[in-house]
């Protein structure tokens, strides 16, 4: 069966991303190009409450359904993960599966691939799912129709958008943008006002922080960057994060001779897109607000080490990716490293001139 052979105009279709934040940015460009073709649809979300904010400042998703289920893979999980996942599965489940009973949806596009979210779709009495062929954890055996995915399709944006030519709805550039809501744009001016931003100075966007341990560059090397780029370029460097973030960019700030903006922990998620709006560059990790970064259409300048570009570079904007080309373990997939050259490697100096090219 073919999704195009019915009108889906006025269908209700939930889309299961919940998590991570690079991964939810990636599957924005489905949702709007789903409604721009068909502007009568409805669409939900299931995702991760710490991205509904997001969401909820998208005008194309109608209805988002924030869910707590914490992650049973990360290093920092802690014991009893698995378990405590387990029941939080459950409680999602049983308080989703009454909403959707009352409101079900016409088509199920399970984009996250794995067999919790394969459980989520069955929250949704009936309804059409759709999923990827190759997705691992049996999620497969819960699809109605799996969509296949060719080998031309290395990054992640690419391997979600099959779902919008599947529902014949296929992307164009305007569907490549991170919404934000007047209020967080209001209050981003007000605090870069409060930290002293003179409008005459762009503004530079530093993300020193990561989920992996693995992608961590040195605090010495950012201080001597960012010091530089304040001195050389006049330009308002502003180093953001979340609230677990601060003490590690404070460290930074504090070794620094010129002085910073800390946002860590001062500004919501909804926020951080708004002041990625009002940059004129982004410079870290491969992170979520990297992703978030290109689909703001800022230029990214981004240290890559365990992981792959050509799977998850920044999509659709300038960018220059940073490797150290010194080692031959690049995209090692480590979440953990105890050698770590593939990013001390990289010296400030060359990153800092990377930066310039966009000046």
């Amino acid at each position: 069966m073919h999704l195009n052979s019915y009108n889906i105009s006025n269908k209700r279709i939930l889309i299961i991303k919940q998590s991570s934040l690079g991964d939810v940015i990636h599957t924005l460009p489905v949702a709007h190009a789903i409604k721009r073709c068909n502007p009568g649809c409805t669409i939900g979300w299931i995702v991760q409450k710490p991205f509904k904010g997001l969401l909820e400042c998208d005008p194309t998703v109608d209805n988002v359904f924030p869910i707590e289920i914490p992650s049973s893979s990360d290093p920092h999980a802690g014991k009893y993960a698995f378990f405590k996942a387990f029941m939080a599965t459950v409680t999602c489940w049983t308080g989703l599966r009454k909403l959707f009973r009352r409101q079900p949806y016409d088509v199920i596009l399970d984009l996250h691939a794995s067999l919790r979210s394969a459980m989520l779709s069955l929250t949704n009495p009936g309804g059409y799912r759709v999923g990827f062929e190759d997705a691992k954890e049996l999620n497969p055996l819960f699809q109605h129709h799996k969509i296949v995915v060719p080998k031309t399709a290395v990054h992640a944006v690419d391997k979600n958008l099959l779902f919008c030519d599947f529902v014949n709805c296929p992307a164009i550039p305007r569907d490549f943008t991170l919404y934000t809501d007047p209020k967080d744009e209001e209050n981003v001016v007000n605090f870069l006002k409060r930290s002293g931003w003179d409008t005459g100075k762009s503004i530079i966007y530093i993300n020193p922080c990561a989920r992996w341990t693995s992608k961590y560059w040195t605090v010495e090397n950012w201080s001597n960057l960012c010091d530089k780029l304040i001195r050389e370029t006049g330009c308002m460097i502003v180093m953001a994060g979340s609230r677990q973030d601060k003490t590690y960019i404070s460290t930074i700030a504090g070794s620094m001779t010129e002085k910073p903006v800390v946002a860590a922990g001062s500004l919501s998620l909804p926020e951080i897109a708004a002041l990625l709006h009002k940059s004129s560059v982004y410079v870290g990790l491969d992170s979520g607000p990297m992703h978030m970064a290109a689909m703001a259409g800022v230029p990214v300048v981004a240290l890559f080490g365990p992981t792959h570009p050509e799977r998850v570079k920044p999509y659709g904007v300038k960018h220059k990716i940073i490797q150290n080309p010194d080692v031959d373990c690049l995209g090692c997939r480590k979440r953990n490293c105890s050698d770590m050259s593939c990013l001390h490697g990289i010296s400030a100096d060359r990153v800092y001139e990377e930066v310039l090219t966009f000046f």
